[in-house]
């Protein structure tokens, strides 16, 4: 089972997200958080100690995902597909990143159980901004429409409440 959710920031997401995968283990949680300062590194430990309570076992990758192996098949929580396309956009063979996404996330499927993958709204805001900006969200646009295609479920959390705009297990 693929589930795909996305929201805007401070939307709900990443609990909903998180409750869908709390039933089995092993369960996996991958953080594409890159630890530039000293705030991320303190909020990146905050999110450890958490998860380490709901029996996650974390895996930091922030680039390449189609090359990480699971030590075993389990449920996987990939937090966060916005974090991922910033860091393979503006990385080496940025590119190239559509595809480094897109087919990480089919390596994860082939490994795992039940994937659910979080990603941020970035469109709703309209336009505007400096070309690496608008860079960035037409690339997770793209990541976005191309894993929703993909997904079993798809939910959008707005203000803590998740929509459902596709259920493959049932009609919508």
């Amino acid at each position: 089972m693929f589930t795909l959710v996305v929201g805007g920031a401070a939307s709900g997401k990443s609990e909903y997200a998180e409750s869908l995968v709390l039933q089995d283990l092993p369960r996996y949680y991958i953080a594409t958080m890159q630890p530039f300062d000293g705030e991320c590194r303190a909020r990146i430990a905050k999110h450890r100690r958490m998860r380490a309570e709901k029996q996650f076992v974390t895996i930091e990758r922030y680039t390449g995902l189609s090359g990480l192996v699971l030590p075993e098949r389990g449920d996987v929580l990939l937090e966060c597909l916005g974090n991922l396309a910033a860091n393979e956009l503006y990385g080496p063979g940025g590119d190239q990143a559509y595809g480094a996404i897109v087919q990480g996330v089919e390596a994860l499927l082939s490994q795992c159980r039940d994937l659910v993958a979080v990603s941020n709204e970035v469109c709703a805001s309209g336009g505007g901004y400096g070309e690496e900006t608008e860079a960035y969200r037409r690339l997770l646009a793209g990541v976005n429409r191309a894993l929703a295609d993909r997904a079993d479920r798809v939910y959008e959390v707005v203000c803590g409440l998740p929509c459902c705009y596709k259920d493959r297990r049932r009609a919508v």
